[in-house]
């Protein structure tokens, strides 16, 4: 028997990716940013832009200006003179190539910053919207407000939080176990604000960032269901498989977790190990739009939803593109990023985006280039 070769796209009839470019920028936060285990004071994003035939696709990740130097080194050669109608063959080309250098983190960044370019170029070729090349599911994504990071203090947070209710947002998210868990009376009280400020009729959401433990996390979850909590996010951490679903057992919010899965694997092996209510893929880690859709199709499979986590405006057009979303995190962080490096943002107004309905081709972002080069670095 005959093994089939590994697709290559290089070799299909489409237009060629003639460039790939890649910069980096730093972006200081409006308020000082924690969670329970970390704290900063900048985001960095690492931005791609494909090119073919005069358009260019653009396709970004958070995280370290390290991913730069994959995409530059390792990814840039497999990827331009490739068909760019081709972008899953380009995908499985690029990962296959990192076998060595380490595929998961920084790698598996690169790979998802370039994979989503790929796709917005191919989206702007044909001269569509990006949800009607990959076809909608729904016209309309729910977001919820997410932020409510653990430095802020209280002013901070009920300004924030009344910001989403004037826009129409009724799902909320803030940050708790606060200094690995050894704050919990001030978690508790933040949980209280919230549902104060938001009101009875929002949902409310809470994400420990894997600070509790196991017993710990059941007990907090516990006084936290008196204040009506639907959603509890890495009670521990999200490696811990056998937490999750011990935590999961014990209490009544739905549990999540998902967002450090840098391939199918990891997110398949938590979504079938009956550890989350609702699977969290990122596309700017995971293996970018190529291997969210596979995750969503997983999840569906499994009987669970899938949420967007983080980077908004790369989420929108692919949760809408799959039946089994629940929604996507709309994070104050990233939001405030994206409106200032970009043109053709989206509007949460009402608790729902509408990707695609501009008409304008891929996933609707331009560089604004003179305001993001006050924050490049590389």
């Amino acid at each position: 028997m005959t093994r089939a070769a590994p697709p290559d796209g290089a070799r299909g009839d489409g237009p060629r990716v003639e460039r790939l470019a890649v910069s980096v920028y730093r972006v200081p936060t409006d308020l000082p940013g924690g969670d329970a285990t970390l704290s900063w004071d900048a985001t960095t994003m690492v931005l791609v832009e494909a090119g073919a035939e005069g358009r260019t696709g653009i396709g970004f990740t958070y995280g370290s200006p390290a991913v730069a130097s994959v995409v530059e080194h390792e990814l840039a050669g497999l990827v331009v003179g490739h068909d760019a109608f081709a972008v899953p063959a380009a995908n499985d080309r690029m990962s296959r190539a990192l076998r060595n250098a380490g595929r998961t983190g920084i790698a598996a960044g690169a790979v998802s910053a370039v994979d989503t370019a790929l796709w917005d170029l191919k989206a702007r070729l044909l001269d569509l919207p990006l949800v009607r090349l990959l076809g909608a599911a729904r016209e309309e994504v729910a977001v919820y407000g997410s932020g409510g990071l653990t430095p802020y203090d209280d002013a901070q947070l009920e300004r924030q939080l009344r910001g989403w209710s004037e826009q129409g947002v009724d799902r909320v998210k803030i940050k708790v176990a606060e200094s690995w868990g050894r704050r919990e009376t001030r978690d508790l009280h933040r949980v209280a604000l919230t549902r104060r400020t938001v009101g009875d009729d929002a949902e409310v959401y809470v994400d420990a960032n894997g600070g509790y433990t196991r017993k710990q996390a059941v007990r907090v979850a516990s006084a936290m269901a008196g204040l009506g909590v639907t959603w509890l996010e890495e009670p521990v951490s999200s490696d811990d498989l056998t937490g999750l679903r011990v935590v999961r057992d014990a209490v009544a919010a739905d549990v999540a977790a998902g967002e450090y899965g840098y391939d199918l694997p990891y997110l398949t092996r938590m979504a079938a190990s009956g550890a989350v209510d609702c699977l969290q893929a990122d596309v700017t880690r995971c293996g970018g739009v190529t291997v969210w859709l596979r995750a969503a199709a997983v999840a569906e499979g499994l009987g669970l939803h899938i949420s967007g986590h983080c980077a908004p405006h790369l989420h929108a057009h692919v949760a809408a593109a799959v039946p089994n979303t629940r929604h996507m995190e709309w994070f104050h962080d990233h939001v405030r990023i994206e409106n200032l490096l970009f043109h053709g943002t989206l509007d949460p107004g009402g608790g729902t985006v509408a990707p695609g309905a501009s008409g304008e081709p891929g996933h609707g972002l331009t560089l604004d280039r003179a305001a993001a080069d006050r924050f490049r670095t590389a």
